[in-house]
């Protein structure tokens, strides 16, 4: 079990770390007398409602980061943005990982590029910590409760994700039901996942076996023990072109993900089976916007809040990700916006992390090198 004052050491350690990467130094947080009269304009940008005519001119040409439009129904998503709003849009994506987009973000703050980013929720407090958030949360938010957004705004929870199992069955005949079954000798350097260092899905993962194996978000232990004897299985990368053509047959996904590979492999003749593996939990996604992109705020401020939108939710549904409101009991789809989910049945065994204050980014980063790579 990792006591507090681990965590503690551990969450300074890898902050200090990752302020050193992004060349800070150890001037974190920064003090108001280092307060330029830039960032007391930048303050005054976020503390106003979105501007309608502008955000229509900024969303002519924008960038995100790891937003591509088959995550979640991220294309989705913007097109029914850009026809609520009746927007001309044009976007370019950059896919990445949660740590990453954080870090470039503070990289580009003299030139920013991207306007928001999809990320892991439990990289919220990192993003704040870091300081590429505004202190701004849009009206929507107020149906989130705390913890599902930013103590002073910049990103809010979005839709859930259930880690699970996708195999190429026309390589694997033995289809694993459980997390157990993935020790198997015939998955040893078969299966695909995310970093979880850097990524919500892989951290997301990591939790998954801490609950199937007797602990919860207070206590990795066992976690940690599964992860150690899960070593072997993983290949040295993921994706889907190395899962259709065999090669890494076997992959970790969140269910929305491993669906949409799924029927990409159909498509192409390749077969393949999406598995719950009994106990797994349900992982948060966020959107979050970018601090030091003042040229396009007020788009950035509308997209806040239209993720959190009816018209919004549906899309996530639509692609299979179960929206956070209705997670939340704060919004009802109908059955035509889950024709892509999984049975009920299937997730009866999936749980609800209780604190997600307690599931710090930082703390996984850490655990992972030192107690499951070293340990």
């Amino acid at each position: 079990m990792i006591e507090n004052s681990l965590r503690q050491t551990f969450h300074r350690r890898h902050a200090l770390k990752l302020a050193g990467a992004l060349g800070m130094g150890a001037a974190l947080p920064l003090t108001r007398r280092g307060l330029t009269s830039s960032v007391a304009t930048q303050a005054e940008v976020w503390d106003s409602p979105p501007d309608l005519a502008k955000a229509a001119e900024q969303a002519k040409d924008f960038q995100t980061y790891g937003m591509p439009d088959d995550w979640a129904n991220y294309g989705g998503v913007l097109e029914a943005f850009a026809e609520k709003y009746e927007f001309a849009l044009s976007r370019t994506d950059t896919d990445m990982t949660s740590m990453e987009e954080i870090t470039k973000y503070d990289a580009e703050k003299a030139n920013p590029v991207a306007v928001s980013s999809d990320i892991g929720l439990i990289y919220g407090p990192i993003a704040e910590e870091v300081g590429v958030v505004p202190p701004y949360l849009p009206p929507t938010a107020k149906a989130l409760p705390t913890g599902l957004k930013g103590k002073n705004g910049g990103w809010v929870a979005t839709f859930t994700g259930v880690p699970a199992i996708i195999v190429n069955t026309d390589v694997i005949s033995t289809v694993p039901e459980t997390w157990d079954d993935l020790l198997a000798a015939e998955f040893t350097g078969k299966i695909g996942i995310r970093d979880p260092r850097t990524a919500g899905e892989g951290a997301v993962a990591f939790l998954a076996w801490a609950y199937a194996n007797g602990g919860d978000e207070s206590n990795l232990g066992p976690g940690i023990e599964f992860a150690q004897k899960l070593l072997p299985q993983f290949a040295p990368k993921e994706g889907l072109p190395e899962l259709e053509k065999g090669e890494i047959p076997v992959a970790i996904k969140y269910d929305f993900n491993a669906l949409a590979w799924a029927a990409a492999a159909k498509e192409k003749g390749i077969n393949t089976t999406v598995v719950i593996p009994g106990v797994s939990v349900y992982g948060l996604s966020a959107l979050m916007i970018n601090k030091y992109n003042t040229a396009k705020a007020d788009l950035a401020k509308l997209l806040l809040d239209f993720v959190l939108t009816d018209e919004a939710q549906t899309a996530f549904a639509e692609f299979g990700a179960r929206p956070i409101r209705y997670v939340l009991g704060d919004l009802e789809l109908p059955d035509t916006a889950k024709t892509k989910w999984l049975p009920d049945a299937d997730y009866q065994d999936v749980k609800q992390v209780q604190d997600w204050s307690q599931v710090d980014a930082n703390v996984i980063a850490e655990t992972w090198d030192t107690e499951v790579l070293d340990g």
